[in-house]
């Protein structure tokens, strides 16, 4: 088991930033890889960001590429989720999620961002 706890959230103006970070316990060191999702009002759950857990390789929804860095301390077994350059748009519920294969496993509770403009 994995237990997944997301911080950072909240309300900024367009054009500011903001950073989520996960913090992850349990069995961690069975994570392959990391991702951040996250879900509009009236909208499925859509993926953001991901990182492999050893070799740091990232991948980004088309949406976020060039505005958004993910990354991790290993050591601390913390997720992070830089956001700059924040829209309206990326207005929704982040959850970050751990896998220990090809799915995600384990999701947290989620942190809400709200970008007004």
């Amino acid at each position: 088991q994995v237990q997944l706890v997301e911080s950072g959230g909240g309300l900024v103006q367009a054009g500011e930033s903001l950073r989520l970070s996960c913090a992850a316990s349990g069995r961690t060191n069975s994570i392959s890889q990391m991702g951040w999702f996250r879900q509009a009002p009236g909208k499925e759950r859509e993926f953001a960001a991901s990182i492999t857990w050893l070799a740091a390789l990232t991948r980004y929804s088309d949406s976020v590429k060039g505005r958004f860095t993910i990354s991790r301390v290993n050591a601390k077994n913390t997720l992070y989720l830089q956001m700059n350059s924040l829209k309206p748009e990326d207005t929704a519920v982040y959850y970050c999620a751990a896998a220990m294969g090809f799915s995600y496993d384990y999701w947290g509770q989620g942190t809400q961002v709200t970008v007004s403009s």
